[in-house]
């Protein structure tokens, strides 16, 4: 198929790009002309494993980019709206969905044939139908059905690992205004044989994104509360009773061979220092708004938002645990991003850590394998940055792992030639408590 992307941010970019390269003939568009020319380099403006190696393979064959939307959108079959939908503390903003789609709908007076637009942003259940299909029946003088399609395909992507995720689905969810438009996006998807289509309407396929996401950060509230009352009540070390967890019949499974195998969604009953991202803190925000709006007491919600608000507080509390004055406290933070193979620090439960250690007076250095030019947009540039894993836990006096990088495997190497070692505080549990001489953390 011929299908324009409008956005080129984690998902849209992410999304074209492996639409290409099942052999879709893809446009990209954005208003960023450096991004443009970026991937029309076949050169990645995000970091995102395994993204650059696709770019570059489609780059000026099946994919290019351009700032004309017009053009990409009479030039193609259907277009998929992958624009930014920030939430602001009281809804999530939709201008950016409701400029393309009067762009769109201008785009299709010109157009002859039929056209299928698809929202691929995350929004609120209802929008698609109440915001976005009158505002492209203004602007293009048309009706949704008759004159054109009207759908919505939510992305399933986890940053860091969003290539995997797109390019080998568990499930592709597609929503439509009639079966001309669930078709033409099926036939979208035709290249991923064998992956359950689940087919609906417009408002399900966006509750089914929201209902994902809410779940998943649920959990990790769930896992962050029950660590938190077993390190106050003693004795209790929250990746045992994780353990004790995963061994369930509803959790894991026993193959024929006599293997476990630990269903993935364990991962997020590990207890840690929060959640973060551009995804679960804003759209369980946005859940727990749109409830209020239409007079719904979301309380178990809003119980994960305020659980999540206050987990980054406990690593700060197991330092002040240790350094009773952190004035003058020498600490590195191991891992900036919220999460490993991504640069992005939206909501990164280091952001407001590190704050707090400097407003306590502790001097506060930190290392990232690749959040660096995100840090100095969050921190400034004064904020001290280590070259390197050995650099940062050289010469401090606490060191705190607040992302799961791979990289930070060699730490209890790193630390068994250090004397004294500085205090080592595990703010995802990742590590071997008993890998290392001084060693405290989470549901600890």
């Amino acid at each position: 198929m011929k299908l324009s992307v409008i956005g080129t941010g984690y998902v849209g970019l992410v999304s074209g790009t492996c639409l290409a390269d099942k052999g879709h003939d893809v446009i990209c568009v954005d208003v960023d002309r450096e991004k443009v020319e970026c991937v029309n380099r076949g050169e990645s403006p995000i970091f995102e494993r395994g993204l650059q190696a696709l770019l570059e393979k489609n780059a000026g064959k099946r994919l290019r980019a351009t700032t004309d939307l017009e053009a990409a959108v009479r030039d193609t079959e259907l277009t998929l709206i992958a624009v930014g939908t920030p939430f602001d503390g009281v809804a999530i903003d939709l201008r950016f969905i409701e400029q393309v789609s009067r762009q769109i709908g201008t785009a299709l007076v010109t157009k002859s044939g039929y056209h299928v637009v698809v929202i691929k942003s995350t929004v609120v259940p209802g929008t698609t139908e109440t915001v976005v299909r009158p505002l492209l029946e203004a602007a293009s003088g048309r009706k949704a059905g008759p004159d054109f399609g009207l759908g919505m395909n939510p992305e399933f992507l986890t940053e860091g690992e969003a290539v995997g995720d797109f390019m080998a689905p568990d499930r592709i969810v597609i929503g439509g205004i009639d079966e001309r438009s669930l078709d033409a996006q099926a036939r979208l998807y035709e290249g991923f044989a064998g992956v359950p289509i689940v087919r609906c309407n417009n408002a399900t396929a966006e509750m089914i994104k929201y209902a994902s996401n809410a779940l998943l950060a649920t959990l990790i509230s769930f896992s962050n509360e029950l660590a938190n009352l077993g390190a106050a009540v003693g004795g209790i070390d929250t990746v045992d009773v994780s353990r004790g967890l995963e061994t369930s019949r509803y959790l894991s499974s026993v193959l024929p061979n006599g293997e476990r195998l630990i269903a993935p969604i364990h991962a997020f009953l590990l207890a840690g220092c929060g959640f973060g991202g551009s995804c679960l803190p804003k759209d369980v925000a946005a859940l727990v708004a749109e409830g209020r709006r239409r007079g719904l007491k979301m309380g178990l919600l809003d119980a994960v938002l305020r659980v999540n608000a206050t987990q980054p507080g406990e690593v700060v509390r197991i330092l002040e645990n240790h350094f009773p004055d952190l004035s003058g406290v020498r600490i590195s933070i191991l891992g900036l991003s919220f999460r490993p193979d991504t640069d992005d620090m939206r909501e990164s439960p280091a952001i407001p850590i590190v704050r707090a250690l400097q407003e306590r007076g502790a001097r506060v250095r930190g290392y990232d394998p690749v959040s660096a030019h995100e840090a100095r947009k969050v921190f400034g540039a004064e904020f001290p940055l280590c070259e390197n894993l050995a650099e940062a836990l050289h010469d401090c006096d606490a060191a705190v792992l607040l992302t799961r990088w791979r990289e930070f495997e060699a730490i209890p190497a790193l630390l068994a030639g250090m004397s004294p070692q500085p205090l080592f505080v595990d703010g995802r549990r990742m590590l071997d408590k008993t890998s290392i001489e001084r060693y405290d953390g989470i549901g600890l």
